[in-house]
């Protein structure tokens, strides 16, 4: 079999240990309430994946290893599910590696993709800046017995201990960057210091357009800006609390200082400054590279990461980090790879009810980020949930009957705002073809039910159609 593409392989690990937990041999990561009754024999036993012990021999994953649906017959299942021709459901499923449609429903027509719009950010960023890129965040020093707190852009930096089993990649430490400092400091005889800070990394306004009011005090995300600690949490240590600080900037600079003064260092919060351009540097720490970022931000779809990476592109192709900027930069990148028709953005998360995908647009680029050519944009695939097991697509998602044959199977980004809701990801079929597909479903002004996208979904994970 000639080679496929890391990015597949992964995704094969991925399945495999899915099917390993549905076995019942490993449940270590599931809590209580998501425990799931074992798939059905003919969904575990399914011959999907082929897996050798290293990544780096030949990928496991084959996209052309079954037939592909017979298109009539696949529609015929999936128009059952829809509805008829009145239903607000947009529709695409497309054959991953050669991207010939297999179903349409309004295909090229755009529709709000909410959160499926990280799909458009994560592979941007993973095409511009690189997998291993890392976000920086260091002191400097100031002027006038000051030093300089210099945001790079990373929303999770942490004010907070490590903790043993955490489910994220390892944060920047703020603890580690005020240990560094204070020890650079009492190097040269300093013991009193101003914590000045650094936002220019970023410009323009800290909302998007469309933002509506309530995301804010609501805790959706923070004010967007170059410097923030624990994504601007008011209580970080306590995931059921939501709120966000108005000014993460200031904060920051103010949990710094603190620190600072735990490390022997007399220090108070300052202003907010423009470090001077080659001032000696303090201390750093970096955020977990590229790819550890879009995974997160795929599997729990994080709206701040997600705005901070989307800016990350816009700095990479030298453009301000605004939000304007950086819509137009991932739109950008995602034109040199053949994405980019059917994609109009204006936020990275999703937040924004003007952004517009249709759900070709959308299939392509999963099946672009799936495919043996681009392997560096192999975490906006294991990025993304796993039906029935993680992330957004957790129990009680593909639990029911109507949803069961999708668990395990499916893998795809989710998207919720008001009267919206979208499904965009990769699935094998029966008989072991890998397929891409959107749902998306509303109009913004009446409700919509997530089920039907699993069923759709899961209606392509168990067509044996050829």
């Amino acid at each position: 079999m000639p080679e496929r593409g890391r990015a597949l392989a992964i995704l094969s690990l991925s399945l495999l240990n899915v099917f390993t937990v549905a076995a019942g041999v490993a449940v270590a990561k599931l809590t209580p309430e998501r425990h799931l009754s074992p798939q059905p024999p003919s969904v575990a036993a399914r011959d999907l994946v082929r897996v050798q012990a290293s990544l780096d021999g030949v990928p496991a994953a084959d996209p052309g290893s079954g037939r592909a649906p017979n298109p009539s017959v696949l529609a015929g299942r999936l128009s059952a599910l829809v509805g008829g021709p009145k239903a607000k459901i947009n529709a695409v499923v497309i054959d991953a590696e050669t991207r010939r449609p297999l179903y349409e429903l309004r295909a090229d027509r755009p529709a709000t993709p909410a959160s499926t719009t990280k799909l458009a950010t994560s592979v941007a960023a993973l095409a511009s800046v690189g997998p291993a890129h890392r976000i920086t965040t260091q002191v400097v020093r100031g002027t006038g017995g000051g030093i300089v707190l210099v945001g790079g852009g990373d929303p999770t930096v942490t004010a907070l201990p490590p903790r043993s089993g955490a489910e994220h990649p390892l944060y920047a430490s703020l603890l580690d960057l005020a240990r560094q400092t204070a020890a650079a400091l009492k190097t040269s005889g300093v013991s009193q210091v101003r914590v000045d800070y650094d936002v220019s990394a970023y410009q323009g306004p800290r909302t998007a357009a469309g933002w509506k009011p309530n995301y804010l005090p609501d805790g959706e995300v923070a004010p967007v800006t170059a410097l923030t600690v624990d994504e601007g949490r008011v209580s970080p240590s306590d995931p059921t609390k939501k709120t966000r600080v108005s000014d993460p900037a200031a904060s920051a600079a103010e949990q710094f200082a603190l620190l600072l003064a735990k490390e022997g260092i007399r220090a108070k919060a300052g202003r907010r400054t423009v470090a001077r351009e080659g001032a000696a540097r303090l201390g750093a720490v970096q955020s977990p590279p590229m790819s550890a970022l879009v995974e997160h931000l795929l599997t729990d779809s994080d709206n701040d990461v997600a705005e901070a990476v989307a800016r990350q592109v816009a700095i990479k192709l030298g453009r301000p980090a605004t939000f304007a900027d950086a819509a137009q930069a991932v739109r950008q990148v995602l034109a040199r790879l053949g994405v980019a028709e059917g994609v109009a953005v204006n936020d990275g998360s999703g937040l924004s009810p003007r952004n517009q995908i249709s759900p070709i647009a959308l299939a392509r680029i999963v099946s672009l980020a799936a495919g043996e050519k681009h392997p560096e944009l192999r975490s906006a695939i294991t990025g993304l949930p796993i039906a029935g097991f993680s992330g957004t697509l957790s129990p009680p998602r593909y639990t029911v009957a109507a949803s069961r044959a999708g668990a395990g199977t499916v893998r795809a980004k989710t998207g919720t705002l008001a009267g919206v809701s979208t499904l965009a990801g990769l699935a094998y079929d029966a008989d072991g073809r890998l397929l891409a597909f959107a749902f998306m479903a509303g109009d913004g002004k009446g409700p919509v039910d997530p089920g039907k996208l699993d069923q759709l979904a899961a209606a392509v994970a168990g067509c044996g159609c050829g």
